[in-house]
């Protein structure tokens, strides 16, 4: 599939889990950043179809990072991802202009589900 994803999160073993059900999905345009800095980067080097952007990471939050990119390109797709106990975060996310979040840890055809239906958009 030639939609373009990015995945942002700081934990290398998350950024590889991601990478490998979205490989199992087709999808074959995956680019990774581990911080913010390096996410806006590619953000604004590839214009991703699809963020999915974790909340809680050193440096830029990902809510600053969520902002930043709609301020780029609004209407930008981007799905947060944060470990349970985060609802407040989510709620935020979501008012901030996230299209929808992901709960980790997650079930893979949870996860592949949610990413599905907003690339099919």
């Amino acid at each position: 599939m030639d939609n373009k994803i990015l995945v942002v999160d700081d934990a290398m073993f998350m950024r590889s889990i991601i990478r490998k059900i979205l490989k199992e999905e087709g999808y074959t345009q995956i680019w990774e950043a581990q911080d913010g800095e390096k996410a806006m980067e590619l953000f604004r080097e590839i214009r991703p179809d699809l963020v999915l952007l974790d909340i809680t990471m050193p440096g830029r939050s990902g809510l600053e990072v969520l902002e930043e990119m709609l301020g780029l390109v609004p209407g930008a797709r981007i799905i947060m991802c944060s470990a349970v106990g985060q609802e407040m975060m989510i709620q935020k996310a979501l008012t901030l202009g996230a299209v929808d979040f992901i709960v980790k840890p997650f079930k893979t055809d949870e996860f592949s589900r949610i990413v599905n239906r907003w690339l099919e958009q």
